[in-house]
């Protein structure tokens, strides 16, 4: 007889300390910064606890107030954190983010080598518990941090296919940690069979070539990952999700726009939260509500509760809300 599974939704990844200077600033001037957890696989698992989901995430952190601050800034939005390892030593990776004004772009720097999280090893993840869900979320980020952690997703992912468990995985290609021909190579095989699969038409277009109209480059990956559901990501036009049948779209809502980063992370957490309540459409809609919420709100994690979210879905206006 098959247990119910004990999460709505398990995940895997490194959450690292973000560091923050204000616009207009650089780290190396700056005289003071904001502190914020980020991690796009955490960012995913706080926005569907914020919305009533079982989510448990799982990783390496340092026993340090380093670590313990990632740990709280999760437990806060109700992840269960009962599947992390705490190592006696080591460190969390940080990054320093500058939300520079346009023209210029948001720059990024990272300090995330050998980090706690960078030595996950297949032989000790928590397979069981990571199965035990109606849906095991993944990204691109994570087998690009080490040979060992490759080799965890791809133990997790094969075990997923061989247990029946459907699979999510955003390809969140970073050129920072590896180059568009390894990540082409490595990927596919990776997360082959995937229920969802999440893009963006940039890193589409940058890692597998694949460019054109978003109906032909979601059918492309589809067919390249044997994916169920694609869904890609155009930016401000919104998303295109493909399933071999049915063609969808949903356009992007307009936003002011504060922070960028941790804006497709929301956007799939949207996507999945309307999967798991079996309305695919409805998620398509609160994914692009999520990453506008995301696009105005500093830090990676968006707070966002079951009753705003369908607010966020209707676009309702400045008004305070008293």
């Amino acid at each position: 007889m098959n247990r119910a599974p004990t999460y709505d939704l398990t995940t895997l990844g490194e959450t690292m300390l973000r560091i923050s200077v204000p616009p207009g600033t650089a780290p190396e001037t700056a005289g003071g910064a904001a502190l914020h957890a980020g991690g796009a696989e955490s960012n995913v698992a706080c926005a569907l606890a914020r919305l009533g989901r079982r989510v448990a995430w799982s990783s390496r952190l340092p026993d340090l107030p380093t670590g313990h601050f990632i740990a709280n800034a999760l437990r806060q939005c109700g992840v269960d954190l009962s599947l992390v390892e705490w190592c006696p030593a080591g460190r969390v990776g940080a990054y320093y983010v500058e939300l520079r004004l346009p023209p210029s772009p948001v720059r990024v720097t990272y300090d995330r080598a050998d980090s706690c999280a960078a030595g996950l090893e297949p032989g000790r993840l928590p397979l069981d518990a990571l199965l035990g869900t109606r849906l095991l979320h993944l990204t691109g980020i994570t087998p690009a941090l080490s040979g060992t952690c490759l080799q965890a997703v791809e133990r997790l992912c094969g075990e997923a296919r061989a247990r029946g468990v459907p699979f999510s995985f955003d390809i969140n290609y970073r050129r920072k940690l590896w180059p568009p021909e390894t990540a082409r190579r490595a990927l596919p095989p990776l997360a082959r069979g995937a229920a969802l699969l999440f893009a963006g038409a940039a890193d589409a277009a940058e890692v597998f070539g694949f460019d054109g109209e978003p109906p032909e480059v979601a059918a492309a990956l589809r067919d390249a990952f044997e994916a169920r559901q694609v869904v890609l990501s155009v930016g401000g036009e919104g998303v295109v999700a493909w399933d071999g049948r049915n063609l969808l779209r949903q356009t992007a809502q307009d936003t002011a726009v504060i922070d960028r980063i941790g804006a497709g992370d929301a956007l799939a957490a949207g996507v999945i939260h309307g999967w798991l309540g079996g309305d695919f459409a409805a998620g398509l809609r609160y994914g692009q509500a999520l990453a506008a919420l995301a696009l105005r709100t500093q830090g990676d994690i968006v707070a966002v509760s079951p009753a705003e979210i369908d607010e966020l879905v209707a676009g309702g206006g400045p008004r305070p809300q008293r």
